[in-house]
């Protein structure tokens, strides 16, 4: 399923990326801001914000981008994030910041929304907004509306100093079709936010092998300013 690069520049710069979050036990969760005050408060590091559907899998997926199983709370039950999670990355004092967001949908609570909102329009440090999709579930309602909204604000803000990429979760749940069921996934992403960068797809089963966690660490990293 994983369509990875195979050119030697591309292991090199993986690699690279790898280093910069090989040691897992240095990552620290930092603080849960549950209000727009407190985040004046926090440090000056880069920073990547993840948002998606609530139980798409963001918690797993951060798990194993910053090599910890237990750092970010996992459950089956939706909207248990309820604030941002600031998470550093590398030993101190940290080479980026990873923010888990609340997850939007049925479960979301417009406070949740406001909060998150006013992060992306006033925080300097933001260099990537991840979005992710489920791979079963494809492209709802909510994730247009998400996309929309993020796109506009690309397009609309001279003073935008993040980008927009979308990751594919639970790619290994696809069984028959499962290329098909991706490119459409993908077109969709693309029709409805144009300045969407090309998906990552990704799986973090509890039992087998994970991939695509190389290709988001990099992503990471380059958007952050750590890799060329």
């Amino acid at each position: 399923m994983r369509r990875a690069g195979s050119s030697g520049s591309s292991r090199f710069i993986s690699s690279k990326a790898n280093v910069i979050f090989k040691d897992a036990k240095s990552a620290e969760f930092l603080a849960a801001v549950g209000d727009k005050e407190s985040l004046s408060l926090l440090g000056r590091l880069p920073e990547v914000v993840v948002t998606g559907r609530a139980n798409v899998g963001k918690s797993s997926l951060l798990n194993s981008v910053i090599g910890r199983r237990d750092l970010l709370f996992t459950s089956k039950k939706a909207g248990r994030t309820q604030t941002l999670n600031f998470f550093r990355v590398g030993s101190h004092p940290g080479r980026l910041i990873v923010v888990d967001s609340p997850g939007y949908g049925a479960r979301g609570r417009p406070e949740w929304g406001d909060l998150f909102n006013h992060y992306l329009e006033t925080r300097k440090q933001l260099r990537r907004v991840f979005i992710l999709i489920s791979a079963a579930h494809g492209v709802c309602a909510t994730d247009e509306a998400m996309l929309s909204s993020l796109d506009a604000q690309i397009q609309s803000l001279d003073s935008t100093c993040w980008t927009l990429q979308a990751i594919i979760t639970r790619a290994d749940a696809l069984k028959t079709n499962g290329r098909a069921q991706i490119s459409q996934i993908e077109q969709d992403i693309f029709r409805i936010a144009p300045t969407c960068l090309p998906a990552i797809v990704t799986s973090c089963p509890s039992k087998g092998i994970a991939f695509g966690i190389d290709e988001v660490r990099k992503s990471i990293s380059h958007a952050c300013g750590i890799l060329p």
